[in-house]
């Protein structure tokens, strides 16, 4: 049940926020170093095994 809440929230921050994988992230402002912690954290959650 929680591995898939997280890939939900996965798929839906795939389709809303924006991404910064090509940027140097020391270069980000810190609210868009703020959502690639937060798209890392449920990434890592949804790929889990538990």
């Amino acid at each position: 049940m929680k591995r898939q809440f997280f890939q939900f929230l996965n798929r839906l921050n795939k389709a809303v926020l924006p991404k910064y994988g090509k940027k140097d992230p020391t270069k980000l402002k810190k609210y868009q170093q703020a959502i690639i912690a937060y798209r890392y954290f449920i990434l890592i959650h949804a790929l889990a095994d538990d």
